[in-house]
């Protein structure tokens, strides 16, 4: 299946307030999934299920804060009162780049608004870097699968971005 059209990618990041990286929107352009196979279509996908997608990284982060005692030492001191705890974690997730599900529970940061961001597999609060970018974690996703083409001009092992708030995960926030 071909891409998506231009108005297609406009009416996507108008529906779901968000900016596709330009990597991952010529990829788009091309075909409708990151990785080949994928069933995740943003034009077909249900809302219900792209909306649970992107709030993913908040539910588990949540989560975490209620039931594994998870707490970023950057934040004030922890509120006892749970809505507390609450208002606070989704102002940091509000104030943070939005992430945007590629495949599964990956994730590509919307900003910086520039190529080359890293893919974050996001569990909870456990977050890895899957690729440093598009291309590597295409490569790595895809390994021992039919080949995929991945964006022009992207280094194959390239210094990983620093994305505010997210970097603190991977301890890459230096």
């Amino acid at each position: 299946m071909s891409g998506y059209s231009e108005d297609e990618l406009i009416d996507i990041q108008k529906r779901y307030k968000l900016r596709f990286p330009p990597d991952l929107a010529e990829i788009y352009r091309e075909r409708r999934s990151v990785i080949p196979g994928d069933d995740f279509d943003w034009m077909q996908t249900p809302r219900v299920r792209i909306e649970r997608m992107l709030t993913w990284p908040l539910e588990g982060m949540l989560f975490d804060v209620e039931n594994n005692a998870f707490w970023l030492s950057e934040w004030v001191k922890r509120p006892e009162k749970k809505s507390a705890r609450e208002e606070l974690v989704r102002a940091a997730i509000a104030a943070a780049p939005k992430l945007i599900p590629v495949y599964g529970h990956r994730y590509i940061p919307e900003e910086p608004h520039a190529p080359g961001n890293p893919i974050f597999s996001v569990h909870q609060t456990d977050i890895i870097c899957y690729g440093a970018n598009l291309a590597t974690y295409i490569r790595a996703e895809t390994a021992g699968r039919q080949s995929v083409e991945a964006p022009e001009g992207q280094d194959a092992s390239p210094p990983l971005k620093q994305i505010r708030f997210w970097s603190v995960f991977i301890g890459d926030d230096e």
